[in-house]
């Protein structure tokens, strides 16, 4: 049987498209795409869709509970990571400030997006497999 090769994309239903762009383009720059109702942004091979929600009953999402606990961007140097804090800092986004990650040691950031995803940027040099 066959493995996937990469995650080709992932699909977020978001409740302010124009809020959500604002707010993913400080990190990931402009999007690649947009259509109304929808922006999209690459991220190496995986393209990464924000869709508008038309439900009328929203909630946040809570890490806590069965589904995403969160989305993990990664980078190779301890530079790149204190680059992100200096980004998100200047941009007043609130985050975790550079921590360890106690089940692997590496460095990370955490924070989360308009709706509540928690997002990290997290620390995995070339070659490391933990």
């Amino acid at each position: 049987m066959s493995r996937p090769q990469f995650v080709d994309h992932l699909v977020f239903r978001v409740s302010d498209v124009e809020r959500t762009e604002k707010f993913y383009s400080v990190f990931l720059g402009p999007p690649i795409g947009r259509v109304s109702g929808s922006i999209a942004y690459e991220v190496g091979e995986t393209k990464i869709f924000f869709t508008a929600c038309t439900a009328t009953h929203l909630h946040r999402p809570d890490k806590e509970q069965v589904g995403l606990n969160h989305l993990a961007f990664g980078v190779r140097k301890t530079e790149e990571l204190r680059r992100i804090e200096a980004k998100l800092n200047r941009s007043k986004l609130r985050n975790s400030g550079i921590q360890i990650d106690r089940y692997g040691s590496k460095e990370f950031i955490w924070f989360e997006d308009p709706d509540g995803t928690r997002l990290e940027f997290y620390l995995r040099e070339r070659g490391d497999v933990s």
